[in-house]
């Protein structure tokens, strides 16, 4: 068969950027991302291994394979936690893999309506804030009987953390100065994720408490939307191509020295999805037509700045750069409060960051840290996989729930929204245990210090 070439669909400069690694010829069926797979680890079948969807996909992408419904569930059990492709010694980007054959998938036979329509409210924000205020009333009119009855996956409904009753982003200036207590370190933007802004303002609080006193001016850009990972993971990527220019062109603009999130997913779309996305647009003809001649170009190159800028909280505080070490009391007020950690899945695999959380956990006079050795096992909630496969969800907490009780610990931290949704929602009122963002027990740290002092 002669081999074609594609019209170049955009400028020289965007066909320069970087291809998304596919390379499934690549795969030498090693095994190695078994051993990595949440998924696999638990059900012990081939088919639900890294390494067998790389497999279907390549023999999809070579027509020796029909599109099905099976075919689609099969590459959709899948927690898209990125342990695969940060294991493989070939250097396959599985993430990427699976993020296009989800697009093909869907567009092939649909979508389930729930996953339809929080898609659809992710990359509308104004429909974002009109749903959230109306879940506010619905939370406070649903009867206690009625809550119980119910349940996203495995969480009931009164297990659910409480909307925050306005967006956190709307409570908050655009700009924060840094305390006058404190010489001015730095100026840093703050995307906050759609979780912080409106179910979480506890993390946003006390991210900007922990900055600001540290000597940072936080800049939270009111123009940034979902960082479209949701949007990305489902096969819907025409959807996300908003989202993704907005987010870009709002940081991008901005005079800052480092863009911070509280949510390592939101940071690896900002750093490493971006570009990928961008990247692929420039030889796919459908995403290309979702933007204008040459903004795909200037995309790219914005996207490399915010890219370059972007960190996770957790790392950051963690550096001895960042003054927390030195700001912190060397001794807790009160006893310090028993406490575990989980470690998220795109911390560890976008950020490297799990010795760092735990350097920095170490650090805080109030909490007595105690490891755990499932701690950096995934707790299953994936985004949407512990709705969409709640038996799987469960068996993977089960455990980590387990060593949390036998530790006997009253505080269990984690960085990730949906980590926190998944761990709270799937606790027994009888646990007493809270759950939160490290960031919340360093500014509370922060703060009895500052009350401690004459």
């Amino acid at each position: 068969m002669k081999k074609t070439t594609c019209t170049p669909l955009v400028t020289a400069e965007a066909q320069a950027a970087p291809q998304p690694p596919r390379a499934l010829a690549n795969c030498g069926k090693c095994g190695l991302c078994l051993s990595a797979c949440p998924v696999y680890k638990l059900l012990r079948e081939e088919q639900a291994s890294p390494r067998a969807r790389l497999q279907l996909i390549k023999a999809f992408d070579n027509g020796n394979l029909a599109s099905s419904v099976l075919l689609k569930e099969l590459i959709s059990k899948c927690l898209m936690c990125g342990s695969c492709a940060k294991t493989c010694p070939s250097g396959i980007n599985h993430y990427d893999n699976f993020m296009q054959m989800r697009r093909k998938m869907v567009a092939d036979h649909g979508e389930e309506p729930a996953i339809k329509a929080l898609i659809h409210l992710l990359s509308k924000e104004f429909m974002l804030k009109t749903g959230s205020r109306i879940a506010v009333v619905g939370q406070r009119i649903t009867p206690d009987a009625l809550a119980q009855k119910y349940s996203l996956g495995n969480i009931p409904l009164s297990r659910l953390p409480r909307l925050n009753p306005k967006p956190f982003r709307d409570t908050r200036p655009q700009t924060v100065p840094a305390s006058s207590r404190m010489p001015a370190k730095a100026r840093v933007a703050y995307f906050t994720g759609c979780a912080t802004n409106f179910m979480f303002e506890d993390t946003g609080n006390a991210f900007v408490e922990v900055l600001t006193s540290l000597g940072y001016e936080v800049i939270i850009p009111g123009s940034q939307v979902c960082c479209a990972i949701p949007m990305l993971f489902h096969g819907a990527a025409k959807q996300a191509v908003f989202n993704i220019k907005t987010n870009i062109q709002a940081l991008s603009q901005l005079s800052c020295d480092h863009i911070i999130v509280d949510c390592s997913t939101c940071g690896a779309a900002l750093k490493d999805e971006y570009p990928r996305f961008l990247a692929r647009a420039a030889h796919d003809r459908e995403l290309a037509k979702e933007f204008s001649s040459g903004q795909l170009a200037d995309l790219t190159d914005r996207a490399g700045t915010v890219a370059a800028k972007t960190k996770e909280i957790l790392s950051f505080l963690a550096a001895p750069e960042s003054g927390l070490t030195d700001a912190l009391p060397q001794k807790a007020a009160i006893p310090p409060v028993r406490t575990v950690y989980h470690a998220p899945c795109h911390s560890r695999n976008s950020f490297d960051s799990h010795d760092k959380a735990r350097l920095l956990l170490r650090r805080l006079p109030n909490i007595d840290y105690i490891p755990l050795p499932s701690e950096a096992d995934c707790c299953g909630g994936g985004g949407t996989f512990f709705y969409e496969h709640p038996d799987l969800a469960r068996q993977m907490m089960d455990k980590k729930q387990a060593q949390v009780r036998d530790a006997m610990a009253a505080l269990w931290l984690t960085d990730c929204p949906v980590c926190r949704i998944n761990i709270s929602g799937s606790l027994a009122p009888a646990d007493a245990i809270d759950v939160c963002h490290p960031v919340t027990m360093a500014a509370r740290a922060l703060k009895a210090d500052e009350s401690a002092k004459p």
